[in-house]
């Protein structure tokens, strides 16, 4: 067995009402991908941000090649061979590749040079990157092959992954892949952050799993199912969701004829759209990144307004409606990006709350905020949806992903909708987390709500759609059964090999 190239020894990191990481101690090898485990909250974001320079440990050490490590910041990280790709991408959409790659560098190149660089990293490890395009044009995988590529042109020896292959489809995910295991054969270690456990078992090997900061298990993955793997991380089995699915009910929403300009030079038009969605239903729309679901979404929740009859929520036009009125009528919304759209970052728990909940859970007495009822219904959240926080006077940003995940579906679903549509709901979430979610979802569905789910993990969809479709290039394809779906025909209808026009509902005269 080969020294380790990176250890931790009693690392612990403590916050106030919480310890974060309580004395980890792990080590990666090098060629060696290792798999950080953990349900959301069990401390990897800040163990990854320690041994990134962004969090000084309040005890405990680290070695790197054998000798102490202590970065003082990201850069000193980089320096010592440490490199980190975020889960949340740090690029500028209005500049091109090789300007983006050289923001994040001490000392670029020439512009020439680092042109030629990028062009030869990207083709020596099969990740084809144009360095001229701009970063606004480039699809999810391609801008995640920006961050990969700005990393491998400094040499690292560790290079961190979180939540890689989040907005990728399958063939990018297997571009990932194939590029992760070159680096490993070179030698270069990889800490690998994921939810995704099939992913976990077909690339690592090796896993430490983290529960309520503690390591609790080490494991080969490739030898335990993904099962056990969700047990050891959560302390306890997990059910699949499940439902009593009747016959659907009466239309809900009905949107027709729904085409939009985008209000972003890099957003995606929409074009002809149309659908039903009726009581006790579950409607799957599922696509690549940047095909029109923030579109669709924004035109659903009143963001964008659209031509009254466009939508229509049950028999009333709701197109022109802002996104408070459609929600006192019942039709809400929750957005994919949960830290800044779906929750304003720096106001409390108890605040989030009642910026979407105010009217239909009647948080407000006389124009003023009834901030006890607020109070109650913000742990109510955080109690029904297990959120992992010290209480409801947290900052939105002091909540790691997942747990602000649950908080935001939470506090929609909580207000009973007639209809909810989610975007993205699980993503980054933990297996436990994401099972109680679609839970929530198909609970709804059962109790008479329309629900829409936008989402790019298929997996999901297939479990908890009642029907499917797909979104590309802003065109939506007819709705088809889950059930009996094969991948092979989900694969085709996101590449729009269906036709994006057939059995479209009209906008209502």
């Amino acid at each position: 067995m080969t020294s380790p190239l990176f250890e931790t020894i009693g690392l612990t990191k403590a916050y106030p009402g919480v310890v974060a990481n309580d004395d980890v101690s792990f080590a990666i090898r090098p060629g060696e991908i290792h798999a950080l485990l953990g349900e959301n909250g069990a401390g990897k974001s800040t163990l990854v941000k320690t041994i990134y320079g962004l969090v000084k440990p309040d005890a405990g050490e680290m070695l790197f090649k054998g000798t102490v490590y202590a970065p003082s910041e990201p850069r000193a990280a980089r320096a010592a061979g440490v490199a980190m790709v975020f889960q949340h991408f740090s690029l500028f959409e209005a500049l091109s590749v090789a300007e983006n790659i050289a923001l994040g560098m001490e000392n670029p190149p020439k512009p020439r040079d680092l042109a030629a660089r990028i062009t030869e990293v990207s083709a020596q490890y099969g990740l084809p990157l144009d360095p001229d395009r701009l970063v606004g044009d480039l699809s999810a995988g391609e801008r995640q092959r920006v961050e990969i590529i700005r990393c491998l042109l400094q040499d690292p020896k560790l290079l961190i992954m979180d939540e890689p292959t989040s907005v990728l489809t399958p063939q990018e995910v297997e571009i990932l892949f194939h590029t992760l295991r070159k680096l490993r054969d070179e030698g270069t270690a990889i800490l690998y952050i994921s939810h995704k456990l099939d992913e976990i078992r077909a690339l690592c090997d090796e896993a430490t799993i983290l529960r309520l900061g503690k390591v609790v298990a080490t494991c080969t993955p490739r030898e335990v199912s993904a099962a056990e793997m969700a047990e050891l991380m959560v302390g306890k089995s997990l059910s699949r969701p499940a439902r009593d699915a009747g016959a659907p009910g009466e239309v809900l929403l009905h949107v027709g004829g729904l085409s939009v300009t985008p209000a972003s030079p890099f957003g995606t038009p929409l074009r002809h759209i149309g659908f039903e969605v009726r009581a006790g239903e579950v409607l799957g729309i599922g696509g690549v990144a940047g095909n029109g679901q923030d579109e669709l979404l924004a035109a659903l929740s009143g963001e964008t307004r659209v031509p009254p009859r466009t939508i229509l929520l049950s028999d009333t036009p709701v197109g022109a409606m802002g996104p408070n009125k459609r929600r006192a009528l019942g039709l809400l919304c929750a957005p994919e990006e949960r830290l800044g759209h779906a929750a304003a970052p720096d106001m409390t728990l108890t605040e989030n709350a009642v910026l979407t909940a105010r009217v239909r859970q009647q948080l407000d007495r006389h124009g003023f905020v009834d901030w006890g009822s607020t109070r109650d219904y913000a742990a109510k959240i955080i109690e029904r949806f297990d959120v992992r926080t010290p209480g409801t006077e947290v900052a939105a940003r002091a909540l790691s992903g997942g747990n602000l995940q649950k908080f935001v579906i939470g506090r929609e679903v909580l207000q009973n909708p007639k209809v909810l549509v989610v975007n993205q709901p699980t993503w980054g979430v933990d297996a436990s987390a994401a099972a109680a979610i679609r839970q929530a979802l198909l609970d709804l569905a059962t109790g008479g709500a329309a629900v829409i789910v936008i989402s790019q993990d298929l997996d999901e969809l297939l479990e908890i759609s009642d029907r499917f479709c797909a979104l590309n290039e802003g065109r939506l394809s007819a709705p088809r059964p889950a059930r009996g779906l094969s991948m092979e025909e989900v694969g085709l209808m996101l590449g729009g090999a269906h036709d994006m026009h057939e059995a479209q509902p009209e906008a209502a005269e």
